[in-house]
């Protein structure tokens, strides 16, 4: 049995925080998407949930269940891509009003394939 394992399923972590992070607040560091479950400074260790849905905050109208939801570079949640990077995907529907939404974060996203 190998004995290099970390985590057996890899859905709980730690990350290095990109910004001042709250427990509960969306992350996203490189292609991993998540949930802070702890309160970290920029540069701490930060231990993140890449599964599970979440009642978060989100600008923008989300008309049907599925949409994609994006982070911005503030680390808060977006119904629109202008400007913004993929985060997750909306379980809820809601108004255009700032207001919390059911989503689920994407986890561990598959990288962009590089411009030709």
């Amino acid at each position: 049995m190998a004995k290099n394992q970390r985590y057996s399923n890899a859905l709980h972590i730690s990350v290095t925080a990109p910004r001042d992070v709250l427990s509960g607040e969306p992350v996203q560091v490189g292609q991993i998407n998540g949930v802070a479950q702890t309160s970290a400074k920029s540069g701490e260790k930060v231990t993140i949930w890449l599964d599970a849905s979440w009642d978060i905050e989100v600008t923008g109208a989300l008309a049907t269940e599925g949409l994609p939801v994006y982070i911005t570079s503030a680390g808060k949640l977006d119904a629109s891509a202008t400007g913004n990077k993929p985060w997750g995907v909306a379980l809820s529907t809601k108004t255009a009003a700032a207001a919390p939404a059911e989503v689920v974060p994407l986890g561990y996203a598959t990288p962009a394939a590089p411009a030709a």
